[in-house]
Protein backbone atom coordinates (compact mmCIF):
# COMPACT_ATOMS: atom_id res chain seq x y z
CA UNK A 1 0.00 0.00 0.00
CA UNK A 2 1.07 3.66 -0.62
CA UNK A 3 2.30 5.45 2.25
CA UNK A 4 0.35 8.29 3.40
CA UNK A 5 1.17 11.62 2.51
CA UNK A 6 -0.18 14.44 4.75
CA UNK A 7 -0.42 18.50 2.90
CA UNK A 8 2.03 20.70 2.56
CA UNK A 9 0.16 22.80 4.77
CA UNK A 10 -3.49 22.78 6.41
CA UNK A 11 -4.29 26.37 5.87
CA UNK A 12 -2.86 29.53 4.56
CA UNK A 13 -1.80 32.57 7.75
CA UNK A 14 -3.76 35.45 7.22
CA UNK A 15 -1.23 38.38 6.84
CA UNK A 16 -2.48 40.46 9.84
CA UNK A 17 -1.53 44.25 7.86
CA UNK A 18 -2.04 46.62 9.93
CA UNK A 19 -5.52 48.91 8.37
CA UNK A 20 -3.25 51.57 9.19
CA UNK A 21 -0.60 52.51 6.94
CA UNK A 22 0.46 55.68 8.29
CA UNK A 23 -0.47 57.71 11.61
CA UNK A 24 0.18 61.59 12.16
CA UNK A 25 -0.96 62.55 15.62
CA UNK A 26 -4.71 61.80 15.47
CA UNK A 27 -4.97 61.18 12.27
CA UNK A 28 -5.53 57.63 10.71
CA UNK A 29 -4.71 56.92 6.45
CA UNK A 30 -5.92 53.64 5.96
CA UNK A 31 -5.35 51.17 3.34
CA UNK A 32 -9.07 51.23 1.94
CA UNK A 33 -9.29 54.65 1.69
CA UNK A 34 -5.70 54.21 -0.79
CA UNK A 35 -7.29 51.77 -2.72
CA UNK A 36 -10.06 54.19 -3.46
CA UNK A 37 -7.36 57.07 -4.13
CA UNK A 38 -5.49 54.29 -6.36
CA UNK A 39 -8.63 53.23 -8.16
CA UNK A 40 -9.64 57.15 -9.10
CA UNK A 41 -6.27 57.53 -9.95
CA UNK A 42 -5.65 54.76 -12.54
CA UNK A 43 -9.48 55.96 -14.18
CA UNK A 44 -7.66 59.43 -14.23
CA UNK A 45 -5.01 58.88 -16.62
CA UNK A 46 -6.26 55.06 -18.61
CA UNK A 47 -9.44 57.57 -19.32
CA UNK A 48 -7.10 59.25 -20.98
CA UNK A 49 -5.61 57.26 -22.96
CA UNK A 50 -9.07 55.70 -24.09
CA UNK A 51 -10.15 58.83 -24.80
CA UNK A 52 -7.30 60.26 -26.84
CA UNK A 53 -7.03 56.71 -28.85
CA UNK A 54 -10.66 56.79 -29.79
CA UNK A 55 -10.41 60.87 -30.47
CA UNK A 56 -13.14 61.45 -28.01
CA UNK A 57 -12.71 65.56 -26.85
CA UNK A 58 -12.13 65.38 -23.78
CA UNK A 59 -9.95 67.34 -22.17
CA UNK A 60 -8.20 67.65 -19.10
CA UNK A 61 -10.17 69.74 -17.19
CA UNK A 62 -13.33 67.59 -18.22
CA UNK A 63 -11.45 64.80 -16.85
CA UNK A 64 -10.53 66.12 -13.94
CA UNK A 65 -14.42 66.86 -13.55
CA UNK A 66 -15.67 63.76 -14.56
CA UNK A 67 -13.13 62.22 -11.80
CA UNK A 68 -14.59 64.17 -9.38
CA UNK A 69 -18.31 63.62 -10.33
CA UNK A 70 -17.52 59.88 -9.82
CA UNK A 71 -16.14 59.95 -6.97
CA UNK A 72 -19.25 61.70 -5.00
CA UNK A 73 -21.53 59.11 -6.83
CA UNK A 74 -19.06 56.09 -5.89
CA UNK A 75 -19.32 57.44 -2.01
CA UNK A 76 -22.69 59.24 -1.15
CA UNK A 77 -24.09 56.28 -3.59
CA UNK A 78 -21.89 53.33 -2.11
CA UNK A 79 -22.99 55.00 2.04
CA UNK A 80 -26.94 55.86 0.91
CA UNK A 81 -27.26 52.18 -0.45
CA UNK A 82 -25.59 50.28 2.20
CA UNK A 83 -27.92 51.92 4.73
CA UNK A 84 -31.16 51.04 2.11
CA UNK A 85 -30.10 47.66 1.33
CA UNK A 86 -28.16 46.25 4.10
CA UNK A 87 -28.81 47.96 7.55
CA UNK A 88 -32.61 49.93 6.99
CA UNK A 89 -33.83 49.51 10.15
CA UNK A 90 -30.76 50.69 12.13
CA UNK A 91 -30.01 53.75 9.99
CA UNK A 92 -33.76 54.69 10.56
CA UNK A 93 -33.35 54.36 14.45
CA UNK A 94 -30.15 56.18 14.31
CA UNK A 95 -29.79 58.68 11.43
CA UNK A 96 -26.87 60.71 12.10
CA UNK A 97 -24.83 57.08 11.76
CA UNK A 98 -25.81 57.49 8.04
CA UNK A 99 -22.92 60.06 8.00
CA UNK A 100 -20.20 57.65 10.28
CA UNK A 101 -18.55 56.69 7.00
CA UNK A 102 -15.61 55.79 9.62
CA UNK A 103 -17.56 53.19 11.06
CA UNK A 104 -17.33 51.20 7.50
CA UNK A 105 -19.73 50.70 5.85
CA UNK A 106 -20.32 51.06 2.02
CA UNK A 107 -22.28 49.24 -0.45
CA UNK A 108 -21.02 48.19 -4.40
CA UNK A 109 -24.73 48.50 -6.36
CA UNK A 110 -25.25 51.68 -4.31
CA UNK A 111 -22.30 53.62 -5.54
CA UNK A 112 -22.84 51.74 -9.22
CA UNK A 113 -26.41 53.30 -9.18
CA UNK A 114 -24.87 56.61 -7.72
CA UNK A 115 -22.10 56.56 -10.29
CA UNK A 116 -24.45 56.50 -13.37
CA UNK A 117 -26.41 59.02 -12.18
CA UNK A 118 -23.23 61.60 -11.59
CA UNK A 119 -22.14 60.37 -14.53
CA UNK A 120 -25.16 61.37 -16.49
CA UNK A 121 -25.15 64.57 -14.97
CA UNK A 122 -21.84 65.56 -16.36
CA UNK A 123 -22.76 64.16 -19.77
CA UNK A 124 -25.71 66.55 -19.34
CA UNK A 125 -23.71 69.75 -17.98
CA UNK A 126 -21.08 69.42 -20.74
CA UNK A 127 -22.80 67.71 -23.74
CA UNK A 128 -21.82 64.08 -24.30
CA UNK A 129 -23.68 61.55 -25.16
CA UNK A 130 -24.06 59.05 -21.93
CA UNK A 131 -22.73 56.08 -23.65
CA UNK A 132 -19.57 57.72 -24.88
CA UNK A 133 -18.67 58.66 -20.81
CA UNK A 134 -20.23 55.25 -19.69
CA UNK A 135 -18.11 53.01 -22.02
CA UNK A 136 -15.38 55.00 -20.54
CA UNK A 137 -15.80 55.01 -16.91
CA UNK A 138 -16.92 50.95 -17.49
CA UNK A 139 -13.55 50.44 -18.96
CA UNK A 140 -11.90 51.07 -16.26
CA UNK A 141 -13.95 50.27 -13.11
CA UNK A 142 -13.00 46.93 -12.32
CA UNK A 143 -9.57 48.47 -11.18
CA UNK A 144 -11.27 50.36 -8.32
CA UNK A 145 -13.30 46.99 -7.91
CA UNK A 146 -10.72 44.86 -7.02
CA UNK A 147 -8.10 47.36 -5.38
CA UNK A 148 -11.60 47.87 -3.07
CA UNK A 149 -11.82 43.79 -2.32
CA UNK A 150 -7.62 44.25 -1.57
CA UNK A 151 -8.89 46.70 1.07
CA UNK A 152 -11.29 44.68 2.65
CA UNK A 153 -9.00 41.57 2.87
CA UNK A 154 -6.19 43.61 4.82
CA UNK A 155 -9.22 45.00 6.80
CA UNK A 156 -9.82 41.20 7.52
CA UNK A 157 -13.51 41.68 6.32
CA UNK A 158 -16.04 40.52 4.42
CA UNK A 159 -14.04 37.04 4.57
CA UNK A 160 -15.52 33.63 2.68
CA UNK A 161 -17.94 30.40 4.30
CA UNK A 162 -15.69 28.16 6.25
CA UNK A 163 -13.88 25.53 4.15
CA UNK A 164 -11.32 22.80 4.44
CA UNK A 165 -9.33 23.65 0.99
CA UNK A 166 -6.02 24.07 2.06
CA UNK A 167 -5.68 27.74 1.22
CA UNK A 168 -8.52 28.44 3.70
CA UNK A 169 -7.52 30.96 6.23
CA UNK A 170 -8.51 31.88 9.93
CA UNK A 171 -9.67 35.56 10.14
CA UNK A 172 -9.04 37.83 13.37
CA UNK A 173 -13.02 38.40 12.93
CA UNK A 174 -13.78 35.34 11.71
CA UNK A 175 -13.86 32.63 14.86
CA UNK A 176 -11.26 30.18 14.85
CA UNK A 177 -12.87 28.69 11.61
CA UNK A 178 -11.29 28.60 8.78
CA UNK A 179 -12.58 29.97 5.73
CA UNK A 180 -12.41 30.79 2.14
CA UNK A 181 -10.32 34.38 1.38
CA UNK A 182 -13.20 35.28 -0.81
CA UNK A 183 -12.00 39.08 -0.90
CA UNK A 184 -9.22 37.51 -2.96
CA UNK A 185 -11.57 35.05 -5.32
CA UNK A 186 -13.65 38.75 -6.50
CA UNK A 187 -10.31 40.91 -6.62
CA UNK A 188 -9.31 38.14 -9.39
CA UNK A 189 -12.62 38.08 -11.19
CA UNK A 190 -14.15 41.47 -10.68
CA UNK A 191 -10.93 43.11 -10.69
CA UNK A 192 -8.19 41.27 -13.27
CA UNK A 193 -10.77 39.12 -14.91
CA UNK A 194 -13.34 41.87 -15.64
CA UNK A 195 -10.86 44.18 -16.10
CA UNK A 196 -9.37 42.32 -18.63
CA UNK A 197 -12.67 41.04 -20.53
CA UNK A 198 -13.50 44.96 -20.82
CA UNK A 199 -10.02 46.24 -22.19
CA UNK A 200 -10.44 43.59 -24.99
CA UNK A 201 -14.20 44.82 -26.04
CA UNK A 202 -12.47 48.31 -25.45
CA UNK A 203 -10.34 48.15 -28.35
CA UNK A 204 -13.08 46.99 -31.04
CA UNK A 205 -15.63 48.42 -32.82
CA UNK A 206 -18.71 47.71 -31.01
CA UNK A 207 -22.09 49.16 -30.87
CA UNK A 208 -22.52 52.03 -28.04
CA UNK A 209 -23.11 51.14 -25.04
CA UNK A 210 -21.19 47.66 -25.30
CA UNK A 211 -18.53 47.97 -22.64
CA UNK A 212 -21.07 49.73 -19.91
CA UNK A 213 -23.09 46.70 -20.37
CA UNK A 214 -20.79 44.12 -20.28
CA UNK A 215 -19.73 45.54 -17.08
CA UNK A 216 -22.71 45.42 -15.69
CA UNK A 217 -23.77 41.95 -16.47
CA UNK A 218 -20.19 40.63 -16.50
CA UNK A 219 -19.94 41.95 -12.40
CA UNK A 220 -23.10 40.50 -11.83
CA UNK A 221 -22.18 37.07 -13.06
CA UNK A 222 -18.85 37.51 -10.83
CA UNK A 223 -20.18 38.70 -7.92
CA UNK A 224 -23.21 36.37 -7.79
CA UNK A 225 -20.90 33.55 -8.28
CA UNK A 226 -17.90 34.36 -5.75
CA UNK A 227 -21.15 34.79 -3.08
CA UNK A 228 -21.01 31.16 -2.99
CA UNK A 229 -17.96 31.45 -1.19
CA UNK A 230 -18.58 34.75 0.46
CA UNK A 231 -20.10 34.62 4.33
CA UNK A 232 -23.42 36.37 4.14
CA UNK A 233 -23.94 39.19 6.17
CA UNK A 234 -24.30 38.39 9.78
CA UNK A 235 -27.61 40.43 10.69
CA UNK A 236 -29.52 39.41 7.26
CA UNK A 237 -28.27 35.62 6.61
CA UNK A 238 -29.68 34.15 3.25
CA UNK A 239 -32.66 35.21 1.63
CA UNK A 240 -34.89 33.45 -0.41
CA UNK A 241 -33.96 30.19 -0.18
CA UNK A 242 -30.42 29.81 -0.51
CA UNK A 243 -29.30 33.22 -1.84
CA UNK A 244 -27.63 36.40 -0.49
CA UNK A 245 -28.30 40.02 -0.46
CA UNK A 246 -25.28 40.41 -2.80
CA UNK A 247 -26.98 37.45 -5.47
CA UNK A 248 -30.19 39.29 -5.41
CA UNK A 249 -28.94 42.92 -5.98
CA UNK A 250 -26.62 41.52 -8.43
CA UNK A 251 -29.45 39.33 -10.98
CA UNK A 252 -30.75 42.36 -11.97
CA UNK A 253 -27.50 43.05 -13.55
CA UNK A 254 -27.29 39.71 -15.25
CA UNK A 255 -30.83 39.83 -16.67
CA UNK A 256 -30.68 43.96 -17.49
CA UNK A 257 -27.14 43.88 -18.82
CA UNK A 258 -27.68 40.86 -21.35
CA UNK A 259 -30.76 41.96 -22.44
CA UNK A 260 -29.40 45.50 -23.46
CA UNK A 261 -26.78 44.01 -25.45
CA UNK A 262 -28.86 42.10 -26.90
CA UNK A 263 -31.37 45.00 -27.61
CA UNK A 264 -27.89 47.00 -28.49
CA UNK A 265 -26.56 44.42 -31.55
CA UNK A 266 -29.58 44.53 -32.84
CA UNK A 267 -30.53 47.79 -33.47
CA UNK A 268 -26.86 47.93 -34.53
CA UNK A 269 -27.51 45.42 -37.31
CA UNK A 270 -30.35 46.86 -38.23
CA UNK A 271 -29.20 50.31 -38.71
CA UNK A 272 -25.92 48.98 -40.85
CA UNK A 273 -29.04 46.89 -43.05
CA UNK A 274 -30.90 50.05 -43.23
CA UNK A 275 -28.02 52.14 -44.47
CA UNK A 276 -27.02 50.08 -47.50
CA UNK A 277 -28.04 49.72 -50.25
Amino acid sequence: MNAYIPPLWVSLSFPEIDPVFFRLGPLQFRWYGLMYLLGLLAAYFLIKHRAASRNIPLGKTQLADLIVFAAFGVFLGGRLGYTLFYKTAYYLQNPLKILAVWEGGMSFHGGLLGTCLALWLFCYKKGFTAYTIADLAAQVAPIGLGLGRLGNFINGELYGRPTDVSWCMVFPRGGSACRHPSQLYEAALEGVVLFGMLWFLGRKATPPGTVFWSFIAGYGLFRSFAELFREPDAHLGFILGPMTMGQLLSLPMILLGLTMLVVGYRTHSSRERGGSH
